[in-house]
């Protein structure tokens, strides 16, 4: 068994056709059935059901998936480990962060990672919370910020780090409002106002809907499954309000944030990473920047949140 034979492998489980992942690794497609088959005889196990136009793992090859994975991604490590040698000139980050904290402590984050280290390669993931662990312990990312008030580290070889606390207010439009000039509000008074959803794999959509269960309410949702930018974009065009965190409303021009009580909303950020791997001399600076960062935007957060 060796990486090539693996990483072929790997290709052809997520674009489901050996012709397009022969082409994606630049082989020819005969060439890299050979290599499967090695590595099937190696193993002693078909790994592909193999049907004119269908390919899909066995159960064997199931199994295999996540652990080959794991073994790219340790290879990619030791690559990157080997170059910090030379210091922080080369080298690859992978952090994944949920779409609210990328508007907000993300970007204030790469701006000063990017000064600092201009020669390392910054890739970026974005999704929820669950499928960051999920990416994390399968060996795709580095680094990820995560939302640790919903969702628990149970996984033993993750280790997570408590960053800052966010409240959650109401945004409405400053031009087409929605709402009367109240500062505060309770969350009985907001579940018959129009409001906009995010997307369900958002963090904060399953925040606010356990709220609204807890207290026997059932939100006057007009619009969901929106990402970040276009929910602010529909509450700046007056098509209802939303619930996102205190950092992201007053970031953001045209829209007034709305104290939630009755009540509060808050949720606590984590950054978290694998026990198993250490991490590279890359990702240790992120670490310690995003540390950082965490706590300068922490305490910028308990000023705005005086003003409610």
């Amino acid at each position: 068994m060796n990486l090539e034979q693996l990483r072929g492998f790997i290709t052809i489980a997520e674009v489901g056709h050996f012709t397009h992942a022969a082409e994606l690794l630049h082989l020819t497609q005969p060439s890299l059935s050979r290599q499967i088959s090695t590595l099937e005889q190696e193993l002693g196990s078909e790994l592909f059901h193999r049907a004119r136009g269908n390919i899909s793992l066995t159960a064997a090859g199931q199994a295999l998936l996540p652990r080959a994975r794991r073994m790219l991604a340790d290879e990619e490590t030791i690559r990157g480990e080997m170059a910090d040698l030379a210091g922080l000139r080369r080298g690859r980050v992978r952090l994944g962060a949920p779409p609210t904290l990328c508007v907000s402590l993300v970007s204030e984050v790469l701006e000063i990672y990017r000064e600092n280290y201009p020669g390392v390669r910054l890739q970026i993931f974005e999704a929820g919370s669950h499928r960051l662990l999920e990416q994390l312990a399968g060996g795709e990312l580095d680094l990820a910020l995560i939302v640790t008030s919903e969702h628990a580290v149970n996984e033993k070889n993750l280790k997570n780090l408590p960053l800052l606390e966010e409240q959650l207010v109401v945004i409405d439009s400053l031009e087409r409002p929605h709402l009367a000039e109240a500062t505060c509000l309770a969350l009985k008074d907001l579940a018959p106002i129009a409001q906009l959803a995010f997307s369900h794999s958002y963090d904060l959509r399953a925040s606010t809907a356990q709220a609204y269960k807890a207290s026997g309410l059932v939100p006057n949702i007009v619009v969901e499954g929106g990402e970040m930018d276009a929910v602010l974009r529909f509450v700046h065009r007056g098509l209802g309000v939303a619930v996102v965190p205190a950092t992201v409303a007053l970031e953001t021009p045209g829209i007034r944030a709305i104290a939630l009580r009755n009540p509060q909303l808050v949720r606590t950020i984590g950054l978290a990473h694998r026990r198993d791997v250490s991490l590279t001399r890359a990702a240790s600076a992120m670490h310690e920047l995003i540390e950082d960062t965490a706590k300068i935007l922490s305490a910028r957060h308990e000023q705005i949140t005086s003003l409610f």
